[in-house]
């Protein structure tokens, strides 16, 4: 993947070109932002360009055998980890990332790297209780790949996806090879929940922030006249995943199903139905882990529009449709006494879901609390 092909951030896309020319090259990088501002398929356009033998200024070369390997996800010398799991797994049994590499190639090649984990996860076919995990396996695997010379390349490189999803063991085990890695070798994470990392691996790594994408840079994968693909553009918040969904004229089941839970949640405690809302926690404890997260993300969002409405921020407001309706009737009830509280609520509930906490026991507590705010404005 080369820097031509990523849409945007031409400012950062320069830094990183001359960062290499420079050779100010950092052993650990973290590259952070959502799945739709790019910060994946960036990394592995870094990648490419600094394995390329005939860079220009401007970009890798695209032409010579580094370049065409990383196309095909191929080169010897740069690995990729992401969480993976299955379906059926034997007690014992070791599930890596080079068992979905296929996939992966599949995946990527599909959608330019522009994919949420929540799509990744539903190609691994995962149910309703598993989720992608990068495993203490996969950090001795990881070690073991760095310990053999390069093959091809100057540099070795370690690009892993989601390191938010290694457990702790698997995170102190790179924690010495991420401080005092081997000579030229480089290590690529690329995250969009960094605050989920131990302080020890943020510690070792240098930050990439890879913005939200502009409606200008957005506009052109809408449809219809100049204002529709505005207005679409500036509706997809900086996402050119959620703009290519609103241009195909998709239903997003996972937000219409978040809105209406949302929706219900906050009726529910409006009424003071205690009873309703631990019904309603035990239907959110039947969701998968990412259907939950993918809730509490979206709760998060329209508490925040929601606050803005009530602030008398409209204008700038990224809500339309059902959304807008609910919202501008909800906004007298979400104020500077009760947001910071109901956000931390929010961010309690996706720790302990990520956790593997007891989705029952999470949710009744969540509804209850959000409950008790919510009737403070009444």
């Amino acid at each position: 993947m080369r820097f031509a092909d990523i849409i945007g951030h031409e400012a950062l896309k320069r830094h990183l070109r001359e960062s290499i020319s420079r050779g100010r090259i950092s052993h650990a990088q973290l590259f952070t932002g959502a799945a739709g501002t790019g910060a994946l398929p960036l990394a592995m356009a870094y990648a490419q360009y600094l394995n390329c033998p005939h860079r220009t200024d401007e970009d890798s070369c695209g032409e010579c055998p580094s370049c065409r390997q990383m196309e095909q996800l191929a080169h010897p010398d740069i690995h990729f980890v992401f969480p993976v799991n299955k379906q059926g797994k034997k007690s014992g049994e070791v599930v890596l990332s080079a068992d979905f590499l296929p996939l992966w190639r599949e995946t990527m090649a599909s959608t330019g790297g522009y994919f949420t984990p929540e799509q990744w996860y539903d190609r691994l076919d995962l149910g309703k209780t598993l989720r992608g995990v990068i495993s203490a396996k996969e950090a001795d695997q990881i070690i073991r790949r760095l310990s053999f010379k390069s093959f091809e390349s100057e540099y070795k490189v370690m690009l892993i996806w989601l390191p938010e999803t290694m457990n702790d063991e698997a995170s102190n085990k790179i924690l010495k090879i991420l401080e005092e890695p081997w000579e030229k070798t480089v290590f690529l994470l690329v995250s969009e929940r960094a605050d989920l990392l131990l302080p020890t691996i943020l510690s070792r790594t240098q930050e990439v922030a890879v913005d939200r994408l502009s409606v200008e840079e957005l506009m052109p994968y809408g449809v219809g006249d100049e204002q529709q693909r505005r207005n679409m553009a500036r509706l997809a918040a900086g996402d050119l995943i959620e703009m290519r969904r609103m241009a195909a004229g998709e239903e997003d089941d996972s937000r219409r199903e978040s809105f209406d839970l949302f929706c219900r949640l906050m009726r529910l405690s409006y009424n003071d139905k205690h009873l309703e809302l631990i019904d309603w926690a035990d239907e959110v404890a039947t969701l998968t882990r990412e259907q939950q997260r993918s809730m509490l993300r979206h709760a998060a969002r329209l508490l925040r529009e929601s606050y803005m409405l009530h602030a008398g921020l409209g204008s700038i407001s990224y809500l339309w449709g059902e959304e807008a309706k609910f919202c501008n009737n909800f906004a007298p009830f979400i104020g500077n006494q009760n947001i910071e509280y109901l956000i931390t609520e929010i961010e309690s509930a996706m720790r302990q879901v990520n956790q593997n906490g007891n989705a029952r026991i999470i949710f009744t507590h969540f509804a209850l609390a959000v409950s008790k705010q919510i009737n403070r404005l009444r």
